[in-house]
């Protein structure tokens, strides 16, 4: 691997074991990633950035086979409703291409970050970046 991405040093740095997995960029999207990496698209997040009137951006870290409950992440927020930021404004927000956007990327924005809690019930799930990243609990 050329270089070592920021949020790899990250997990170094609090001791989170992962691997790094590589796939074609040009896959469609986090579904795709899981068939070519031969794993559950369950297991595969992608990372989702929503706002709504009045809020930051935040983060919704969801597996790969789910769309993004909207009402429901508003009411857990405390807020009326939440969109999905236009893929354009999502590149200009985090300076990130989509595809490459990760919470752990984004530390520094200090975003509230939500993980599904169906991560909490695998032992390894994968992490779309630019290159995959797989992060055991």
């Amino acid at each position: 691997m050329a270089e070592k991405l920021n949020s790899m040093r990250l997990l170094e740095r609090y001791g989170i074991p992962y691997t790094v997995h590589k796939y074609d960029p040009a896959a469609p999207d986090a579904v795709a990633v899981a068939a070519a990496l031969d794993v559950p698209a369950a297991h595969v997040f992608k990372t989702l950035v929503v706002s709504g009137p009045g809020t930051r951006p935040l983060l919704a870290i969801i597996p790969a086979d789910c769309q993004l409950h909207l009402k429901r992440l508003a009411s857990l927020v405390g807020v009326k409703h939440l969109d999905l930021v236009p893929r354009e404004e999502v590149e200009r927000l985090t300076g990130l291409r989509i595809g490459g956007i990760g919470a752990l990327a984004l530390t520094a924005k200090r975003w509230e970050s939500y993980l599904d809690e169906s991560a909490l019930t695998y032992s390894r799930i994968y992490v779309i970046y630019v290159m995959l990243v797989s992060v055991a609990q």
